[in-house]
């Protein structure tokens, strides 16, 4: 934007794809990115990312990664609640294996169960898929809230940045002046040390060591 500010939004869209989330998790289509970026506005699809894989006579379902903001413990909680009250129907055992490698919650199903069924009945009556909100608002140059676009959301940062730059440059520079100030008079001091040291032996005020 600071090299090519005529760059449009859409030009922007190929550069910054998406938001990211720090559980990450995965945006099921973009029509609600595309709307965020260009109104300010969007709803957005998080789904965990999960995976099935073979065991033996059964399936599991393991999930590595949550949408942002949802509970783990709830997650878990809720699955075990559904499949006891038989709303979703095959799962055997639900395990928290999740280490400091990474998150894994274990799905194990009955046999001859269905995982993408269950997979699917959990993304429509669990945290497993949420919708999130998006509303690019803040504060504008005169403290007004407004909704921007992604654009104008960019251009107001680097208007922020250059006047926290040019603040700080401008305090350093005060700062080295009063600096250069102080050494400027230590240098013409030093240009005449002679002089200075007799004016302060001559001074009524100057207190000389005792002899020994």
């Amino acid at each position: 934007m600071i090299k090519n500010p005529k760059l449009s939004i859409d030009e922007l869209i190929r550069i910054i794809p998406g938001p990211d989330f720090p559980t990450s998790g995965v945006i099921a289509g973009t029509n609600g990115i595309i709307s965020a970026y260009k109104t300010g506005r969007g709803v957005i699809t998080l789904k965990a990312v999960s995976e099935i894989v073979q065991k033996k006579d059964r399936e599991e379902i393991i999930v590595s990664e949550i949408p942002y903001q949802v509970n783990k413990a709830r997650l878990i909680e809720s699955m075990a609640d559904l499949a006891k009250d038989k709303k979703i129907e095959g799962i055997s055992d639900i395990r928290d294996e999740s280490s400091r490698e990474g998150m894994r919650i274990v799905i194990q199903l009955k046999r001859g169960e269905n995982a993408q069924v269950v997979l699917n009945r959990l993304h429509k009556f669990t945290q497993m898929q949420v919708s999130y909100g998006i509303i690019m608002l803040a504060l504008d140059a005169r403290n007004q809230p407004v909704t921007f676009d992604l654009k104008a959301m960019l251009e107001a940062f680097i208007v922020h940045r250059k006047d926290v730059v040019t603040r700080r440059c401008i305090f350093e520079l005060k700062k080295a002046e009063a600096r250069a100030h102080i050494l400027e008079g230590l240098s013409k001091a030093l240009d005449q040390i002679d002089a200075v040291i007799a004016a302060i032996r001559a001074s009524k005020e100057a207190t000389l060591p005792a002899k020994r």
